[in-house]
């Protein structure tokens, strides 16, 4: 496994993520006898890589997705408590439609509103003031974009260390049958 990926001393931001860079085979015939490797053996330790890095592609993928759902969440949620703390001091009642499940909302008239509710996850609902609501809606904006930036950073490494096993199969697995018809090229000049 440590024959496809390269051993770098210096650690990078990607690399701490847990992405280790792969190793581009400049000549495979070298690799194959530094490594002392069959060429079956190195397509399948470069086939295991490949299928771990696909994988790890797939997990950054689901928390791209998950991290560009969230954002306009956030986003709606601290528009409406902007809203709602604009509002605060006022006697006019506010008129509102808001989410109870998925495709089933509720009207409201909201009159002294002082404190917000705000899921926080796993079934759990806490009351804030105001300024605490905001200030912890644009820490969660915040984190949530710095988390889908390292996410991008790390998918487009990600991509190049699969472009670079894609190419490094193709190269052993070329490599291989240049070799297998050398030895029967030979064998047939017997």
């Amino acid at each position: 496994q440590k024959a496809a990926m390269a051993s770098s001393t210096a650690t990078s931001d990607l690399e701490c993520q847990g992405i280790p860079a792969a190793q581009f085979i400049e000549n495979v015939e070298e690799y194959l006898a530094q490594h002392k490797l069959t060429p079956d053996q190195a397509l399948q330790l470069l086939q295991e890589t490949y299928s771990k890095y696909k994988f790890m592609e797939l997990k950054l993928q689901q928390n791209q997705h998950a991290l560009k759902n969230k954002l306009p969440e956030i986003k709606k949620t601290l528009d409406s408590v902007k809203f709602l703390h604009s509002k605060q001091g006022s006697e006019e009642p506010i008129d509102t439609h808001f989410e109870l499940a998925v495709g089933l909302h509720a009207h409201a008239r909201l009159q002294k509103v002082d404190t917000v509710c705000l899921w926080l996850g796993a079934n759990v609902m806490m009351e804030y003031s105001f300024e605490e609501a905001l200030e912890l809606l644009e820490k969660n904006m915040t984190a949530a974009k710095a988390n889908l930036l390292k996410v991008d950073e790390g998918h487009s490494f990600l991509r190049d260390q699969v472009t670079t096993m894609e190419v490094n199969i193709a190269r052993v697995y070329n490599y291989d049958v240049k070799l297998r018809r050398a030895t029967a090229v030979a064998g047939g000049a017997k």
